[in-house]
């Protein structure tokens, strides 16, 4: 679509770049903050300003933040044994929105990908084994449940198994509320291979 405006055609793109905003959706969002977000333009400014200037990776644990060590490092109150090893930041805040894990964090800032190029050197694998301490008990493996996620797993659990750590995977299979007939044949075969002792 052409735009009377070369302004408005480049916010449109840019937009339209995000995930999950089309350009239906960019060219709304773009037409509001032109005809009656004026404000809210200027606030969405400096928050992508402060985002670019202030938030880097904490040191420790390789999540985003604005203070080094960040927030879950730095809390006294989290269980500072149990290490959650994630693949990026958004699989962080989905744990922790869940709100029943209160351990440290460590962000992989990624997955194996040898077809990408990616392998262990550009993750942040080494600096994990280097965190381990006498008061490291355990390490969850919460890699996604994809080919590279698996091989990431299983990569990790070759790297840690002498560690004098406990090693767990995180649970996979049905969802709650699911029906067994409407999940695909490996989450079930998984869920089944993951099944827990009733008592």
């Amino acid at each position: 679509m052409e735009y009377a405006s070369e302004s408005v055609e480049k916010l449109v793109e840019a937009f339209s770049a995000l995930p999950g905003i089309g350009k239906k959706s960019a060219q709304r969002v773009a037409l509001y903050l032109l005809q009656e977000g004026k404000d809210q333009g200027r606030l969405i400014i400096q928050a992508i300003t402060d985002l670019n200037e202030k938030v880097r990776h904490c040191s420790v644990c390789f999540n985003l933040t604005e203070q080094d060590p960040c927030s879950f490092c730095q809390d006294p109150k989290r269980d500072h044994t149990i290490i959650c090893v994630v693949e990026d930041p958004k699989d962080l805040l989905a744990i922790e929105s869940a709100g029943g894990f209160h351990g440290l964090y460590h962000v992989l800032g990624g997955v194996l990908s040898p077809l990408d190029g990616i392998g262990e050197e550009q993750l942040h694998i080494q600096e994990l084994i280097d965190r381990l301490g006498s008061d490291t008990r355990e390490i969850i493996i919460a890699t996604n449940p994809t080919v590279e996620g698996e091989m990431t797993a299983a990569h990790l659990v070759k790297r840690l198994q002498n560690r004098g750590v406990k090693l767990s995977r995180i649970a996979r299979g049905i969802p709650f509320g699911g029906a067994l007939d409407f999940n695909d044949a490996v989450t079930v075969a998984k869920s089944i291979e993951g099944r827990i002792e009733m008592t």
